[in-house]
């Protein structure tokens, strides 16, 4: 299990911000990013890159979400990891920002983690959380 991460460049939509990478609002690891590229190419066609979210719902108020893309929304921050692109909308960025996403199997289970430092408590599953 690798907890590497990959330090992302943040662009505005439409605009190509140069220079410097800045602070994204989401940072996903190595192993995230991995699995997102292996899922990418089973796709057909394969999506332009991965939409990353929060969505109101679930027994805390907010649920995580994650879909593919095929471009980026007029308000959408686009956070380039390597060669992956991660879409981020304006408001999900504010609930996101300084969460990490990482990809993790056990024996039980296998799925994306999402480590927030925002969240004051989840549910009981852990499925939904509230800031």
């Amino acid at each position: 299990m690798s907890t590497a991460s990959v330090t992302p460049e943040v662009v505005t939509a439409p605009e190509v911000v140069t220079g410097a990478p800045a602070k994204g609002p989401v940072v996903l690891t190595d192993s995230a990013v991995a699995k997102v590229k292996e899922i990418m190419a089973t796709q057909d066609p394969i999506p332009a890159g991965l939409r990353i979210g929060v969505v109101g719902g679930g027994c805390s108020g907010f649920q995580y979400s994650m879909s593919f893309e095929n471009g980026a929304g007029m308000m959408d921050k686009i956070v380039n990891v390597g060669d992956l692109k991660v879409f981020v909308d304006a408001t999900s960025a504010m609930y996101l920002n300084g969460c990490t996403v990482d990809y993790v199997e056990t024996l039980e289970a296998a799925g994306f983690k999402f480590e927030n430092p925002q969240v004051k408590s989840t549910c009981g599953c852990g499925s939904s959380f509230s800031v």
